[in-house]
């Protein structure tokens, strides 16, 4: 698994973010005079460190190889000597965690939220003007819009000076309000996509999903809002046990209800945070239930809606299905099985979450 925390050492009082610039020519005077304010480029790897040196100090980076790290962001907590990656220069799945507090509490949560908010919304907007150019970056939590001043000032800022980058934004959609409206307004919402979860048609599976009563009434209002300020909306159904009987009729309802969708991603179950305590009960097996998914694939796309599958192993999926199955799963936290070791779709398919059971998942694996 890649590594996104590092171990990190600065004489420095609060966390700061620099990039990483392991230059071929160390001695490059003019390499280094071109550098910019939060650049450190390396000058001297040993085999338990590096040691990085910049405008504002230096740092010294641990236990990682210069050539893994190079033109990475990251915000360093020099108080307990760790990094973050925040932007992987060679990723395209780069995503800043905002914050980890949030209204719900979904049986199936990969990010188990927290009460404590930590604000650094100024060093998230440093890192993404550090962007490689034309990067997408994924702004999730917690509930990114319980702190919409702060998130609409980081947009409005970052995309004014970066015009080539663009954002996914993953939420719950239900603290939008009509004085919002001139805030989304100011935006190239062609930039933006909202990802956002709808698990149910019917209300009382929905609530009982994200443990929050009123929550579908209230996603309800804010995808119309979105809609009507023509956001791009793409929209997400973790694929359960609890819900896999009314796909079909979910497939129905956004048709009807909010058919300007750009996206409807069905996707399957990640064994970690909530999901992993409750998976036996949770974890619906699409290898030998496709048909439930099937029959919703094919209601939404007669209807106009595009639909993906996320995070499913292309041999789980029926062949004339797999052209909706892309490679989702992020380059961090992917792996491949055993079974997978001679399969002829290995090298289109997105594997599986690092921490998929083995002994408890799929009826039918890899060898395809």
């Amino acid at each position: 698994m890649i590594p996104l925390r590092i171990k990190a050492e600065a004489h420095a009082a609060q966390p700061f973010v620099v990039r990483l610039r392991s230059f071929e020519g160390i001695a490059d005077i003019e390499t280094r005079a071109n550098a910019g304010a939060f650049d450190v480029s390396l000058e001297s790897a040993g085999a338990e460190a590096a040691e990085y040196v910049g405008e504002g100090g230096s740092v010294r980076i641990l236990g990682i190889d210069p050539s893994e790290v190079d033109g990475d962001v990251l915000l360093v907590n020099p108080q307990r000597g760790t990094a973050d990656r925040l932007i992987r220069s060679t990723s395209s799945h780069n995503t800043f965690l905002v914050t980890e507090r949030c209204d719900q509490l979904c049986v199936m949560c990969s990010q188990p939220p927290k009460k404590h908010h930590v604000d650094l919304f100024g060093h998230f907007e440093q890192a993404a003007m550090l962007a490689p150019e034309g990067a997408t970056i994924g702004i999730s939590g917690g509930e990114p819009t319980l702190f919409k001043v702060e998130l609409f000032g980081f947009l409005r800022t970052v995309m004014r000076t970066r015009e080539d980058l663009r954002f996914h934004i993953l939420t719950n959609a239900q603290h939008f309000e009509e004085n919002d409206r001139a805030n989304l307004l100011e935006l190239d919402r062609k930039r933006i996509v909202w990802g956002i979860p709808l698990y149910s048609a019917d209300p009382a599976i929905h609530d009982e999903i994200v443990g929050k009563d009123g929550a579908f009434g209230k996603l309800r209002s804010g995808l119309a809002f979105l809609g009507r300020a023509g956001a791009q909306i793409e929209l997400r159904t973790v694929l359960m046990q609890p819900n896999a009987p009314g796909l079909a009729r979910l497939a129905k309802y956004l048709t009807t209800t909010v058919p300007f969708i750009q996206t409807w991603a069905i996707m399957q179950l990640e064994n970690i945070g909530y999901a992993r305590q409750n998976w036996n009960r949770l974890f619906y097996d699409s290898f030998s239930g496709f048909e439930a998914v099937g029959q919703a694939i094919d209601i939404a796309r007669s209807r106009g809606i595009d639909v993906q599958l996320f995070n499913f192993p292309l041999c789980t999926v029926p062949g004339s299905y797999r052209h909706l199955a892309p490679s989702t799963i992020s380059d961090w936290k992917r792996a491949y099985m055993d079974a997978c070791e001679n399969c002829s779709l290995r090298g289109d398919c997105g594997g599986f979450f690092e921490w998929h059971p083995q002994e408890h998942g799929y009826a039918g694996l890899g060898g395809v």
